[in-house]
């Protein structure tokens, strides 16, 4: 048997920061809670939630954050587990997120890490066969996609309009859109991504500049999953037809949106979905949804870059610069 690991190579944040105040470094785990599991890190994905915060625009709930260690989402295997699990057992390939997992709240220690500690009822196991990868480059975006889209409601046929379709969300959202027998439209702002979304199973892609709203059809589409808010907002709430739902999961342009009040009486619904309110249920619920449509293959992961968790910063820093697309997973193997 495997020796207990009693320290983990980490991501360390002391101050709120550009990407270099991301450090490496080693601690010592802490003795393992009886409703616990220690999970060996296959793969955390990097969210924009990492980089906001660890500028500071999102600070952590605590009067004293620091030391912090970043990541809200982890793909792993169960190394350890408390007294109290009886769900798990060592060997076992797991994925968890938010939850208290980093974040702003902040009630455990992040996912950048070798060796992190999480409650078994914030984890669940993934099938065999399936890579690890794969559904690490799908996690927290996925599932945010995937509960999104169900507070549209059934998919089949519908006229579904997705925007930020090139971004983390908006792509699983057009996939898991399609999986589901929707009829899907992209909103993008570079024209270099519509090959990219059509692959992902978009029927069509509208191409919008970051600083203008996009041309839409009013009236059109029987529910919208906006990722981006902003200028975009009161155009998504136009495009919708009387009964139609717009679902917002993201504000990537702002928060700050204006639409016509008198949209409301065709009548239309306004909701979103944060994955703050995520629980054990739901991410298992969501996960295996996920993993039966890829083994499927009826639909497939987000593009992915896989980088060294040494370099965190490194992967921060070609984030905000654009200089990588799609997903970013840390890996202490890599």
């Amino acid at each position: 048997m495997a020796e207990m690991p009693t320290s983990a190579h980490v991501i360390l944040m002391r101050e709120y920061g550009p990407p270099r105040v991301l450090t490496r470094a080693e601690v010592s785990l802490p003795p393992l809670k009886p409703g616990d599991v220690r999970i060996r890190s296959i793969a955390s994905a990097v969210n924009h939630t990492d980089l906001e915060i660890r500028a500071g625009n999102w600070p952590i709930r605590a009067p004293d954050p620091f030391p912090y260690i970043p990541g809200v989402e982890v793909v792993g295997e169960i190394v350890a587990i408390g007294s109290d699990v009886l769900d798990f057992c060592r060997g076992d390939r797991v994925i968890t997120m938010m939850q208290g997992l980093g974040g702003v709240r902040a009630e455990r220690t992040g996912g950048y890490a070798e060796y992190l500690d999480v409650a078994a009822a914030a984890a669940t196991t993934l099938p065999a066969g399936v890579d690890p990868y794969d559904i690490a480059a799908f996690g927290l975006v996925g599932i945010t996609a995937y509960e999104g889209l169900r507070r549209i409601g059934s998919m089949p046929n519908k006229r579904i309009l997705v925007t930020g379709a090139a971004g983390g969300i908006g792509s699983a959202a057009v996939a898991i859109a399609r999986a589901q027998e929707a009829l899907v439209t992209g909103v993008i702002s570079r024209p270099e991504h519509e090959e990219a979304v059509r692959a992902l199973g978009a029927c069509a892609v509208v191409i919008s500049p970051k600083d203008a709203p996009p041309v839409l059809e009013a009236a059109t589409f029987d529910g919208v999953i906006d990722a981006v808010g902003g200028h975009l907002f009161g155009t998504c709430v136009k495009a919708l037809r009387p009964g139609g739902v717009l679902s917002f999961v993201g504000a990537v342009a702002g928060g700050n949106v204006n639409f016509d009040a008198w949209e409301l009486i065709r009548p239309v619904t306004l909701t979103g979905y944060s994955s703050e309110t995520l629980d054990g249920h739901a991410l298992r619920d969501g996960i295996s949804a996920l993993t039966n449509w890829l083994s499927a293959g009826l639909i497939r992961p987000p593009n992915y870059t896989i980088q060294p968790l040494a370099e965190a910063a490194r992967a921060h820093e070609l984030l905000e610069a654009h200089e990588l697309a799609g997903r970013v997973l840390l890996s202490p193997q890599n």
